[in-house]
């Protein structure tokens, strides 16, 4: 699983600004629970292996930041922008991503049990086929920012 993880990080591009990010902010291994992060620019920033269960991100932008092995219980990320995140082996049980942009996050080994997805844009995002199965189950609505509806992001039949 790591492999491939690798792998599939190497065959993207690093945007110029997550290696020459000077306000880059570390939250690993941290305990975040219920701390509100709404309406702020957190670019690249990194919460991997952190407890961030009922953390508010909402209206944030998040692009390119770092969950991997996050707990994201009931955290609220409505209207983020998560492009290029890495969400990896995330725990997105009962969380709000409604109407936020995930274009080309990687979401591999990342649960959503009870996730609100509505007019949530997946465009491009690494999913495996049982997630994309699950969130289709749930699929509805159109990204207020891009304009992309959420099944057609997920590729939904």
């Amino acid at each position: 699983m790591v492999l491939i993880v690798a792998t599939v990080l190497l065959a993207f591009p690093v945007p110029s600004w997550a290696t020459n990010n000077p306000a880059h902010l570390f939250f690993s291994h941290s305990l975040l629970q219920g701390r509100d992060f709404s309406n702020q620019s957190l670019p690249a920033a990194e919460f991997a292996n952190s407890n961030m269960e009922l953390a508010k991100f909402d209206h944030s932008d998040l692009e390119g930041a770092i969950f991997s092995k996050g707990i994201l219980t009931k955290a609220s990320l409505k209207q983020a922008n998560l492009t290029y995140a890495m969400l990896d082996q995330a725990d997105f049980t009962e969380a709000d991503l409604s109407d936020a942009v995930l274009v080309e996050a990687l979401f591999l080994g990342s649960t959503f049990r009870h996730t609100k997805i509505t007019g949530a844009d997946f465009s491009d995002a690494i999913l495996d086929r049982e997630q994309i199965r699950q969130l289709c189950e749930v699929a509805s609505g159109v990204n207020s920012t891009t304009g992309v509806a959420t099944r057609s992001s997920l590729g939904c039949r």
